[in-house]
């Protein structure tokens, strides 16, 4: 079993920035290839982006490419999703998952999740 664990949510003005993180309690992260996932109020999860188990390839959701990154840790067990120039479409419950498949698009794909992490971006 694999435990996940966000972090770093809250409130931020539209430009502004946050840094999510994620934990993972499996010693062998190296495993599973991660992925950050979002839910708005209202609508259904989708997806934000993927890194690969090495962590050499990415994948994003046209929304936030160019604005978000993810990276990952692994002698930490930590994934990261940073987000600049945040806006109110960015509003969400950020999820953190994790995969056998690489640079997984699709909820199905990811075996486990975190229980999210809420993101608010308002004047």
């Amino acid at each position: 079993q694999v435990q996940l664990v966000e972090s770093g949510g809250g409130l931020v003005q539209p430009g502004g920035s946050l840094r999510l993180s994620c934990a993972v309690s499996k010693r062998t992260i190296t495993s599973y290839a991660m992925g950050w996932f979002r839910q708005a109020p209202g609508k259904e999860r989708e997806f934000v982006a993927a890194i690969s188990k090495g962590g050499d390839s990415t994948n994003y959701a046209d929304s936030v490419k160019g604005r978000f990154t993810i990276s990952r840790d692994n002698a930490k067990n930590t994934v990261s999703l940073q987000m600049n120039s945040l806006k109110p479409d960015d509003t969400a419950v950020y999820y953190c998952a994790a995969s056998l498949w690489n640079l997984a698009v699709r909820s199905e794909s990811y075996l486990y999740w975190g229980q999210g992490t809420q993101v608010t971006v308002s004047s």
